[in-house]
């Protein structure tokens, strides 16, 4: 393993990990699996770390027994289907929602098939218990904070009467709590929500996109890169469109019944490769989780680790081949039928 390696090497394909490798979607899967913790009553610091880098499946049955095999496809839909609800409650249900945002959380997920996921049948079948059917809210606002607020701002600083000054700031800080009450209180009287998604709402967790992501996925060239996620379709599609990545044609995501195992094995990113026409011994790995850098060791491939989501630390004893901070380390230069990697020093 080098740590801060300033080299350079080939490789014929990429697979790249999703979550905190290439979209950060880290505060809607905890809450998420947080909701969950305390469903069962367990600890939900505990249950967080146990469960990332791994398939919400195997998660699931290690948390929740009780699931049946033939109600298990429509629960991980249901729990993925949440972690989406809990990226998007803030900006379309909560302060920061706008007239006319879209609805739905997997509008841009492509139809499930039976060949590598749950049947469309059974997609929704347990969801209302996570989700909930919500109509479109427009922001709340109070006219008095508004006209308060431009009143003072059109005076000059030498006209604002020293009270106003003086309590300027608090004026501000009251009126944003009132929009906060009015907003939360408008949910309450026009939806029947259950406590947690009033409270999913006060609190923006964005899926975002991970520094040096575009920049590396637009240098290679289509067919050249895959994406093995421990994340089943409805969530890993739904990640990734939110941030403007076109999932690519081989997409591996966790439900994909091919698959005989998740990661820390080595299955998703044999079958990535495969699907590719490449040896998986000639590809680069991008994984942030210890499971998943282990899958990525296993599987042969050279992996590059990326400290977005877990420490340094956390992640050093591994196997990785190479530690770097962010993407933004990385360069890829297709040079003829191969790829190019250049890995800088860190800063």
């Amino acid at each position: 393993m080098s740590i801060n390696p300033e080299t350079s090497f080939y490789a014929d394909a990429v697979l790249f990990d999703m979550d905190g490798t290439l979209t950060d979607s880290i505060a809607a899967v905890e809450a998420a699996w947080g909701k969950v913790a305390k469903d069962i009553g367990q600890d939900p610091a505990y249950v967080i770390a146990a469960t990332h880098g791994k398939r919400a499946v195997d998660n699931l049955a290690q948390f929740k027994p009780h699931i049946k095999e033939h109600e298990m496809d429509s629960e991980v839909q249901a729990f993925e289907e949440s972690i989406l609800f809990f990226a998007d409650a803030y900006n379309r249900h909560g302060p920061g929602s706008q007239p006319g945002t879209p609805l739905s959380s997997g509008a841009a997920t492509p139809a499930l098939t039976p060949s590598n996921s749950a049947p469309a049948s059974r997609s929704s079948s347990r969801a209302s218990s996570f989700v909930g059917n919500l109509a479109q809210l427009a922001a709340f606002r109070r006219p008095s904070f508004l006209h308060r607020v431009s009143s003072l701002l059109s005076m000059s600083p030498n006209t604002i009467p020293e009270g106003n000054a003086a309590t300027f700031e608090e004026t501000i800080a009251e009126e944003e709590e009132g929009v906060t009450k009015d907003w939360r209180t408008s949910l309450e009287k026009q939806h029947q929500l259950q406590a947690w998604q009033i409270e999913a709402a006060a609190v923006d967790r964005s899926v975002r996109i991970l520094p040096g992501v575009k920049r590396v996925m637009d240098a290679i060239p289509k067919g050249k890169y895959a994406v093995a996620t421990s994340g089943a379709k409805t969530y890993a599609y739904g990640c990734m469109t939110r941030v403007g990545i076109t999932p690519p044609d081989v997409t591996i995501t966790a439900d994909d019944k091919r698959l005989k195992a998740g990661k820390p094995a080595p299955d998703p990113f044999l079958l990535a490769a495969k699907e590719l026409g490449y040896d998986a011994k000639r590809c680069v790995v991008f994984e942030d989780s210890p499971s998943g850098i282990r899958a990525g060791v296993a599987s042969g491939a050279t992996v590059i680790a990326v400290c977005t989501s877990h420490e340094r630390s956390k992640i050093e004893n591994c196997g990785a081949h190479f530690i770097v901070d962010t993407m933004e380390q990385v360069t890829v230069t297709p040079e003829g039928d191969r790829l190019r990697f250049e890995i800088k020093a860190s800063a």
